[in-house]
C-alpha cells in the first residue's frame, strides 16, 4: 500500500481554525514529519496571554507537536497499512508527553514541527519531536504519544 501524499494528510486532521495549528506539511515519509505553522496576531489566546506582551501559550505549542507529530504522521503511517475508509472510523487521542520547554514564540512567529517514530504498533504512537522558530532556534522538544481510537 502506498502512504497518503502531505495534501491528503492534511486534509485528514480533524482539528480545525481555531485550534488547528498546522498549516503546512513540508516532508513526510516513514521515518518522520516536518510541519509548520505561522501564528497570527488575531489567535484567540493572545489578549489574555500575556495582556500588552502576548506570548504563545505551552500546551498550545504541544498541541502543535500532537497535530504534526501523532495526528498527521499517524494518518501517513496508518495509510501505509489501511485504506482511506478504515482510517476514517479513528480518532487520535493525545495520551502523554515529556517535554521541555526553552524558548518564546511571538505572534507573527513561524513554527517548524518536526518529529520521528520511537514506535507505531497497533494504533499507538510514540514519536520524538521538537519545535523551532525559522531561524533554527528550538523553542521546545521531547517526546509525544498517542493513539487511534475507534469513534465510528
Amino acid at each position: 500500500m502506498s502512504g497518503f501524499s502531505k495534501k491528503e494528510v492534511l486534509a485528514l486532521v480533524p482539528q480545525q481554525r481555531p485550534y488547528r495549528f498546522i498549516d503546512e506539511i513540508h516532508e513526510l515519509n516513514e521515518d518522520g514529519i516536518v510541519a509548520s505553522y505561522t501564528f497570527k496576531d488575531d489567535e484567540f489566546f493572545y489578549p489574555a496571554h500575556f495582556p500588552g506582551n502576548p506570548v504563545t501559550p505551552g500546551a498550545v505549542l504541544l498541541e502543535a507537536m500532537a497535530q504534526a507529530g501523532v495526528v498527521a504522521y499517524g494518518i501517513y503511517l496508518c495509510s501505509l497499512q489501511m485504506p482511506r475508509e478504515e482510517i476514517e472510523k479513528y480518532t487520535t487521542v493525545f495520551t502523554e508527553a515529556n517535554v521541555e520547554f526553552t524558548g518564546i514564540v511571538k505572534p507573527g512567529d513561524k513554527i517548524i514541527v518536526k518529529a520521528s517514530k520511537e514506535y507505531f504498533r497497533r494504533m499507538k504512537m510514540k514519536a520524538k519531536a521538537e519545535v523551532s522558530l525559522t531561524d533554527g532556534k528550538v523553542v521546545c522538544s521531547g517526546t509525544i504519544a498517542g493513539m487511534g481510537i475507534k469513534t465510528k
